[in-house]
């Protein structure tokens, strides 16, 4: 339990604050536990986990009365007991959320920063109305797109084939991908993170609930199905991925965007 401890500490907050929690010795006093209660036990785990943080942290003096303090909130969870000692010494348990916003890390990011989704589109086949997956990766800096073709099973494997065609078209480019974010749909997997990271590009997971932050790809995605798909009698995957392709040229080539000063995504002014 406490190599876990240990770890969980490390992760959780020694890298914020510079420092690194190590076993005092004397965790090996509670192997023999005799024929005491379990409650008896859990209890003096919890007072020997508080006395481990706050030597860790220079607790000295304030140990008795912060312990009895958490003695006297025996419900609080361990990470919120560990940020209660550590904010009583004085130390700060993790980043500063005030001096930043999402607006400033899109702005520094943006031109190596891509958005990725999915989205999904009724074609006509011989078997029936069928519900055709492709995924849209965008650029935030010019609004480039790129659109995957389509599946109807849209599994890992595909997923990760799609994700290695766009790093193909992408990765010897000057301003290359960096950062690739998205939401938390199941369809992103860790083959898929893998797959990015072997390529050196990190993922950046949105929020639960939080389309609004993803709402450039989102846009893309409403304007390829509002101008385009639903306009048409799609008739399987062949049909669509043509349709599909056709659009993707004429977004990125000629179609005026207001981010862009009314240019197409990959023109320069003239």
């Amino acid at each position: 339990m406490f190599q876990q401890v240990r770890e969980e500490l490390n992760a959780g907050f020694g890298d914020g604050l510079d420092i690194k929690f190590e076993p005092l010795g004397w965790e090996d006093t509670l192997a023999s536990t005799g024929r005491r209660s379990q409650a008896v036990i859990n209890r003096e785990i919890d007072d020997r986990c508080d006395e481990f943080i706050l030597a860790c942290t220079g607790g000295g003096g304030r140990r008795l009365r912060t312990l009895s303090r958490t003695r006297r909130t025996r419900k609080q969870s361990f990470t919120a007991r560990v940020r209660t000692i550590l904010k009583e010494e004085g130390l700060k348990v993790g980043p500063d959320k005030t001096s930043d916003c999402w607006d400033n890390f899109i702005k520094r990011h943006t031109e190596t920063l891509w958005a990725v989704d999915f989205f999904s589109i009724k074609t006509v086949t011989a078997t029936g109305l069928r519900d055709m997956y492709l995924m849209a990766f965008l650029c935030l800096s010019s609004r480039e797109v790129i659109v995957s073709s389509s599946t109807e099973h849209p599994n890992s494997a595909w997923v990760v084939e799609q994700t290695k065609e766009f790093l193909d078209q992408t990765m010897t480019r000057e301003q290359k991908p960096a950062i690739v974010m998205h939401d938390r749909d199941t369809k992103i997997t860790k083959e898929f993170t893998a797959t990015l990271k072997a390529k050196g590009v990190r993922t950046n997971v949105l929020p639960v609930a939080s389309p609004n932050l993803d709402g450039r790809v989102e846009r893309f995605i409403q304007t390829i199905k509002y101008e385009c798909l639903f306009k048409f009698i799609l008739f399987g995957k062949r049909h669509l991925d043509h349709v599909v392709a056709e659009f993707v040229d004429y977004y990125n080539g000629k179609r005026a965007h207001m981010e862009r000063d009314h240019l197409p995504p990959i023109r320069k002014a003239p």
